[in-house]
C-alpha cells in the first residue's frame, strides 16, 4: 500500500482534491474544519482548549528530563506509563484553570518585580557588561534563538509572575505549631531495638535436584523468556547541527563582519588600582560635621603633598573605612562602577595617573583622598587573536540554521527516495553509518543515543521497513536531532530448542525451587518463634529508626513499625521476593532525645512546607472542580509521539 502512494503521489493528490473541494462546497470551510477540530485536542478548560501538539511538546520534554537525569537508568517504558501521562495532563489542566483565577482576580506583576525576576536569571546575568548594564544586543539574538522578542519575553516573565502569586500566598500563609513538629520529630527519631535472622535463597540451592521432566516443564511454560530478540542490520543516517557542521566552512570575510560587529565582546575595558583614605561623613550627617570632617580630610592632604611616600602608613591611622584602612587604603583592581563611590569617585580616579594623589573626593559616605598606584588601559582584542573562537561561534550558529533550514527536506528526500539513503546522503552531505540493533534500548549505548529512540526502533522494526526494506521516515529524537534508517538485513526472534538452554533452564529452576524453599523454611520458623519467645539463633541487637535504617529492607522496617509497640518482644516476617525470607524481633521501643531548639526549627519549617504543599494542591483541587474541563480522546497518540 505504501508502495502505491509513493509511485502514484500525482495521482494521489488529484483524488484527494476530488474528495475535499466538493466537500469544502457544501459545508464550507469553517465547516469542514469543525469535523477535525477535537481530534486536534487532548482536553478544554473553561473553552481553552489543550492542544495535542502543547501536551505532545510537555511529554517529549518530561521524558527528556528523565533521559537527562537517569542516564543509562532510564527505561521508557517504566517512565511512559498511563499513569504518568495522565498526571502530565492533569498538571496542564492545573495550570490553566490556575491561569484563569489569575486572570478573573486582575493579578499581574510590576515592571519593577519583572526587571528584578530577568536580572535574578543566570543566563541573562551572563550577559551583563563590565559596567553592569545588559547587552541588549547579545539578549535580542538569544530571544530571536526562541523566536521572541524583548517585549515578549518581558509579558512572558510577567505572566508567570502573576501566576505565582496565588500559590505563593498560600506558601506563605502555612504554619506548624511547635508541639506538632516536635511530636512528627520524635516519631521520625524514635528507634526500634531489633534483632534479625535471613533465609538467603542461595543457601538452599545445593539441595536443589531437578528432574528433566521438571526442566521441560518449566521450559514449556517459559518459552518465550527464553527467546533470542528480533535483530535488525541498518544504515542509518543523523542530521543535526553537529553532524551539518562539517560541511559548514564560514568565510573570512564572514568571520571578520562577526567580530566588527560584536567588538563590545573582545574589549576588556580599563582598570585602576587604587588606595583611598576616607573621613566619614554621611549624607545625612549634619552640616557642622560634614564642615569638622571636611577640615579633616583637608590637613591629610596637606601631610599627603608633603609625605606622599607615607599614603599607606597615614591611611592605616587615618581612615575611616574600616575595609581598606589595615590595608593602607588598598582597594584593589576596579573598573568604573565598581565601587560604590558614585560618579563623583569614578571621575576622580580615572582622571589620575599612576602615582598621581587626588584632591578632596566628596561622595555620600564622606570626604576621600585617593592615589592611583597602578593602571591596566583598556584593551580590544585582535581579530587574529579570536578567530578561532570567532569560527567556532558562527559555525554553530550556521549549523544550527542549516538544519532548520533542512529538515524538511530531509525528511521528504528519504521518504521520496525510499529504497536508498544515499540521495540524502549526498545532497545533505552526511555519512551513512551500520549499526544492528534490537526492538528494545541498548544498555551499552550512551543514554542520549539516537539509536536508543523508541520511537525509532519502532519504526525500524516496522513490517514496511523489514519486509519492503523501505527507509523510515525522519524522526525527531530530540535536542534537533533527526535520524532515519533502513533495514538492510532482518532476524526474527526466535526461541531456541530446549537442548540449547537446558543449562540455563536448570539455573531458573533451581533459583526459583530454592527461593521458594527459603520462604517455607521461614514461615515454619515464624510459627515456632511465635510461640517460644526464643531468640537463638537472631543476630545481636540492632537500633533502627525511620531516619536511619541500619541497612533493614523498606519492607522490611514498614513491618517492624507496624508492631504494637504495647506487645512487645514481637516477631514479624518479612517475604523480600527474590532475596528470600527474614524474620524480624522487636524487643523494645527506643525513646528519641530531646530535640534541640535548631533541629525543631528546622523541622517546623519542613513540616510547614509539606502543610503548604497540601493546601496549594487542595486550592487547585477546587478551582478544578468549579470550572468546566473536557476531555477529548484517549492520551494513547500522544504518548506515542512523546519521545520524538
Amino acid at each position: 500500500m505504501l508502495d502505491f502512494f509513493r509511485n502514484h503521489q500525482r495521482l494521489m493528490m488529484f483524488m484527494l482534491i476530488l474528495v475535499i473541494l466538493p466537500g469544502l462546497g457544501f459545508v464550507g470551510i469553517q465547516g469542514f474544519r469543525g469535523f477535525f477540530d477535537e481530534s486536534a485536542n487532548v482536553a478544554s478548560v473553561n473553552g481553552h482548549k489543550i492542544t495535542r501538539v502543547e501536551y505532545d511538546d510537555a511529554m517529549r520534554q518530561q521524558i527528556d528530563r528523565g533521559r537527562q537525569m537517569l542516564g543509562a537508568q532510564f527505561d521508557m517504558k517504566a517512565f511512559d506509563t498511563p499513569e504518568r501521562r495522565r498526571q502530565m495532563l492533569d498538571g496542564m489542566i492545573e495550570q490553566r484553570v490556575l491561569a484563569d483565577e489569575t486572570q478573573r482576580l486582575h493579578l499581574t506583576a510590576s515592571d519593577d518585580a519583572v526587571r528584578r525576576a530577568l536580572l535574578s536569571d543566570p543566563v541573562i546575568s551572563s550577559l551583563k557588561n563590565p559596567d553592569g548594564s545588559i547587552d541588549l544586543e547579545r539578549y535580542k539574538q538569544l530571544l530571536a534563538m526562541q523566536g521572541m522578542t524583548p517585549d515578549q519575553y518581558d509579558e512572558r516573565m510577567r505572566y508567570n509572575l502573576a501566576m505565582q502569586q496565588l500559590p505563593a500566598s498560600i506558601a506563605a500563609s502555612a504554619f506548624t505549631s511547635k508541639t506538632l513538629a516536635q511530636h512528627l520529630s520524635e516519631l521520625a527519631q524514635q528507634q526500634r531495638e531489633v534483632q534479625g535472622i535471613a533465609f538467603h535463597p542461595h543457601d538452599y540451592e545445593a539441595k536443589i535436584q531437578p528432574t528433566d521432566a521438571q526442566l521441560q516443564a518449566y521450559y514449556d511454560a517459559h518459552r518465550n523468556d527464553f527467546a533470542t530478540p528480533a535483530t535488525a542490520a541498518i544504515q542509518y543516517l543523523v542530521m543535526s547541527p553537529a553532524t551539518l557542521g562539517a560541511s559548514v566552512q564560514p568565510s573570512d570575510a564572514d568571520l571578520k563582519k562577526y567580530y566588527d560587529d560584536s567588538i563590545a565582546h573582545f574589549r576588556t575595558e580599563g582598570e585602576v588600582r587604587a588606595s583611598h583614605i576616607l573621613i566619614a561623613a554621611p549624607k545625612d550627617a549634619s552640616a557642622a560635621d560634614k564642615a569638622k570632617a571636611k577640615q579633616k580630610a583637608e590637613e591629610l592632604l596637606a601631610q599627603l603633598k608633603a609625605h606622599p611616600d607615607q599614603f599607606a602608613q597615614i591611611a592605616q591611622q587615618s581612615s575611616q573605612d574600616p575595609g581598606s584602612a589595615s590595608k593602607g587604603g588598598d582597594l584593589g583592581y576596579f573598573g568604573r562602577g565598581m565601587i560604590a563611590g558614585g560618579q563623583a569617585f569614578d571621575d576622580a580616579v580615572f582622571a589620575l595617573k599612576k602615582d598621581e594623589i587626588s584632591g578632596i573626593v566628596q561622595t555620600d559616605f564622606g570626604f576621600h583622598i585617593v592615589k592611583v598606584t597602578d593602571v591596566k588601559p583598556a584593551v580590544t582584542k585582535s581579530f587574529d587573536e579570536v578567530k578561532d573562537q570567532i569560527a567556532r561561534e558562527v559555525k554553530t550558529q550556521l549549523a544550527s540554521k542549516a538544519f532548520t533550514d533542512n529538515s524538511e527536506g530531509f525528511t521528504s528526500l528519504v521518504y521520496e527516495k525510499a529504497k536508498s539513503l544515499q540521495p540524502a546522503a549526498d545532497k545533505f552531505k552526511l555519512p551513512i553509518q551500520t549499526a544492528t540493533v534490537t526492538p528494545q534500548p541498548d544498555a551499552k549505548l550512551p543514554p542520549d543515543s539516537p539509536l536508543n529512540n523508541p520511537k525509532f526502533l519502532a519504526a525500524v522494526f516496522a513490517n514496511d521497513s523489514v519486509s519492503a526494506h523501505n527507509n523510515t521516515q525522519a524522526i525527531d529524537v530530540g535536542n534537533n536531532t533527526l535520524i532515519a534508517a533502513r533495514v538492510t538485513d532482518y532476524k526474527p526472534a526466535a526461541v531456541p530448542a530446549f537442548d540449547a538452554v537446558k543449562d540455563t533452564v536448570r539455573q531458573k529452576v533451581i533459583a526459583d525451587q530454592a527461593n521458594e524453599a527459603a520462604h517455607k523454611d521461614g514461615a515454619a520458623k515464624l510459627a515456632g518463634f511465635e510461640k517460644s519467645k526464643a531468640t537463638a539463633g537472631f543476630s545481636s541487637p540492632l537500633k533502627v529508626s525511620r531516619n536511619d535504617a541500619q541497612g533493614v529492607p523498606p519492607a522490611a522496617l514498614s513491618a517492624i513499625y507496624k508492631v504494637d509497640a504495647q506487645k512487645l518482644p514481637a516477631y514479624v516476617g518479612v517475604d523480600l521476593g527474590d532475596d528470600g525470607y527474614a524474620i524480624y524481633r522487636v524487643n523494645r521501643i527506643v525513646p528519641p532525645a530531646a530535640t534541640d531548639a535548631q533541629h525543631l526549627a528546622v523541622a517546623q519549617q519542613q513540616i510547614a512546607q509539606v502543610d503548604a504543599q497540601s493546601q496549594a494542591e487542595a486550592y487547585l483541587k477546587a478551582l478544578r472542580e468549579r470550572s468546566k474541563v473536557q476531555f477529548y480522546g484517549t492520551l494513547d497518540s500522544a504518548a506515542q509521539t512523546a519521545d520524538q
